[in-house]
C-alpha cells in the first residue's frame, strides 16, 4: 500500500528527485530539505486582528431635567393658599353648623309649645285671659314655628354649601400637594436661566466626592453608584435603591453613621448637612436634582459640550469613560464563533511592545458601519479585551493597536512544522519520515489545530510518534 501511495506522490509531489544541496537533510527531493522532529507540546491557535487601545465603558452625563426652584415656590404658594382657604371654611363650617343645631333646637322647643297651646280649644282657653287670649296665643305659636322652619331651611342650606366649597378646596387641596410632591422630587440645584460657571477639561480623571461641573454656582458632586439620580432627596420621599446608594456613599465618605437601608431617615438628613457644609453649600439637609450624580467609579472625561457661561439647555453636558483600559476589536460577524469571552490575547502596542490580555465581551449584535458613500459594508460586532496589565499600556487613548487572540488550544499534542505536510492526491495528508539509515517513508496523518503565528500544527497517526524525524523545506 506504501508503495502504491509513493507512487501516486511521484506523480503529484515529485519528492524523491535528486538534489547535492540539502546536505544537512534528506538529498534526495527536487528543493533543498532538512529535517525537524516530532515534538509533543502545548499548542494554540490565534487569531490576528487590529484593535484601538482606550477606555471601557464609554457613556455621557446629561444636564438634570425637572422643576426650577421658582416653580417649586410657586407650588408651595398654592399649597399654603389652599390650606387657608380649606382653613377658613372649615370655621364657617363650623359656625354654621352650630346655628344650625340651634335653629333645630329652638324650632323643636318651639313645635313643643304649639303643641300644648293648640292641643284643644277648651284647653287652650282654660289657659287664656278672659279676652280669649287663648286662641291667639296658637296662632302666635304656629307663626313662630313657621319662621323657625324657614330659619332652619336656610341654615341646613348654608351649611350644604359650606360643605361644597369645603369639598372642592378639599380637592383642590390634594391636588395642589400632589403637584408640590412632584416638584418637590424634582426640584432643581439651579434656577431657570442659569449658566455653566464650572467645566472639567477633557482628559481630567473625578473621583467620588469631588466636582464634576457648576450652574450657577452650584456643583454638582459624582458619588458611586449603578442607579441613575431622578429625583431630589428629602424628609418624606419614598424609600428606593437611589436612596440606598447615597446612604451608602455618605457613609463610607466619613459624613454619617448608620445610614444602611433604603430610606431617608433623620441620619440621612444629617449626613446631607455635613456633605453640604463640607463643599460650603447651604446645609439644608435635602439635595435638589442635579445636586449629585451617581456613576460606577472615578470617571474620566472624553468631551466637554458646553462652554463657561453657556446658558444650560437640554442634553449632554460630558462625554465620559471609565479609568478601566481596554481594547476594541471589531470583528467581521462572520468570524464571530471564533471568538469567546475569556479567550487569552496578545497586545501589540504602538512601540512593538507586547502585554497579554482576556477578551471580556463578545457583542451579540452585528452592526454594519456607515458607508460614506452608499455602499455596502461588512457587518462587524465589537469584542472587548482587558489588559492583564494595564500600566504597561500606558495612557494612550484611541491608539491603533494588533491583538493575537487564542481562540483555542491543546494539550499534550504531536506537533510538526506545518511546512512538513504533504497533500495526498486522494485527499488528506502525511509527513515523510526519515528514519535511521537513511530509510523514507511516508505516515499518513490527521490534522488538528493549527498555530500560524508560530507556523506548526497538531498532527496525529497510528504511525506517529514523538522524536521521530521528518523532512521539511529549507529556510
Amino acid at each position: 500500500m506504501v508503495v502504491i501511495v509513493i507512487a501516486v506522490l511521484l506523480i503529484v509531489l515529485e519528492p524523491f528527485r535528486g538534489s547535492d544541496t540539502a546536505r544537512a537533510g534528506v538529498a534526495d527531493n527536487s528543493t533543498p530539505t532538512t529535517l525537524a522532529t516530532v515534538k509533543r507540546q502545548s499548542l494554540s491557535s490565534q487569531t490576528q486582528l487590529g484593535g484601538t487601545l482606550g477606555y471601557a465603558g464609554s457613556s455621557k452625563i446629561l444636564v438634570a431635567s425637572g422643576t426650577a426652584p421658582t416653580a417649586v415656590q410657586q407650588s408651595e404658594q398654592q399649597v399654603a393658599s389652599g390650606e387657608a382657604q380649606v382653613a377658613s371654611l372649615q370655621r364657617s363650617l363650623a359656625s354654621d353648623s352650630a346655628a344650625l343645631q340651634h335653629a333645630q333646637s329652638e324650632l323643636a322647643a318651639t313645635r313643643a309649645k304649639q303643641a300644648v297651646d293648640c292641643a284643644g280649644e277648651g284647653a287652650a282657653e282654660a289657659g287664656s285671659s278672659p279676652t280669649g287670649g287663648g286662641a291667639g296665643t296658637c296662632a302666635s305659636d304656629r307663626q313662630i314655628v313657621i319662621s323657625g322652619e324657614q330659619g332652619l331651611t336656610g341654615a341646613d342650606a348654608k351649611v350644604t354649601a359650606d360643605q361644597t366649597q369645603l369639598a372642592s378646596a378639599q380637592s383642590l387641596l390634594a391636588h395642589s400637594r400632589s403637584a408640590l410632591a412632584t416638584a418637590d422630587s424634582s426640584a432643581l440645584s439651579y434656577a431657570q436661566g442659569a449658566v455653566y460657571t464650572s467645566l472639567p477639561s477633557v482628559g481630567q480623571v473625578i473621583a467620588s466626592n469631588h466636582n464634576l461641573y457648576a450652574i450657577g454656582g452650584q456643583p454638582t458632586i459624582l458619588l458611586y453608584g449603578s442607579t441613575l439620580a431622578t429625583r431630589a432627596f428629602f424628609a418624606g420621599m419614598s424609600a428606593g435603591p437611589d436612596v440606598a446608594e447615597l446612604n451608602a456613599d455618605l457613609e463610607a465618605l466619613g459624613y454619617g453613621s448608620g445610614l444602611a437601608g433604603d430610606e431617608f431617615t433623620d441620619a440621612s438628613a444629617a449626613a446631607i448637612r455635613a456633605f453640604q457644609g463640607a463643599h460650603g453649600l447651604a446645609q439644608s439637609g435635602e439635595l435638589a436634582l442635579g445636586s449629585v450624580v451617581f456613576e460606577a467609579g472615578p470617571v474620566r472625561v472624553t468631551s466637554v459640550t458646553p462652554t463657561i457661561g453657556m446658558g444650560v439647555a437640554p442634553g449632554s453636558v460630558l462625554g465620559i469613560s471609565s479609568t478601566a483600559r481596554q481594547v476594541t476589536v471589531k470583528l467581521d460577524a462572520s468570524q464571530q464563533s471564533s471568538v469567546k469571552s475569556g479567550d487569552r490575547v496578545v497586545i501589540t502596542l504602538p512601540d512593538s511592545q507586547s502585554t497579554p490580555g482576556t477578551v471580556s465581551h463578545v457583542a451579540s449584535v452585528a452592526v454594519a458601519p456607515a458607508s460614506e458613500h452608499g455602499e455596502e459594508t461588512t457587518p462587524t460586532i465589537e469584542v472587548d479585551i482587558t489588559p492583564d496589565e494595564p500600566r504597561a499600556t500606558g495612557q494612550l487613548d484611541e491608539a491603533p493597536v494588533q491583538v493575537s487572540i487564542t481562540t483555542a488550544s491543546v494539550e499534550s499534542a504531536l506537533v510538526v512544522p506545518v511546512s512538513a505536510l504533504l497533500a495526498l492526491a486522494g485527499g488528506g495528508y502525511s509527513v515523510e519520515q526519515v528514519q535511521p539509515g537513511g530509510v523514507h517513508r511516508l505516515l499518513p496523518v490527521t490534522l488538528g489545530l493549527f498555530d500560524d503565528e508560530a507556523g506548526d500544527v497538531q498532527v496525529s497517526g497510528r504511525q506517529l510518534r514523538a522524536g521521530q524525524r521528518v523532512v521539511v523545506p529549507s529556510t
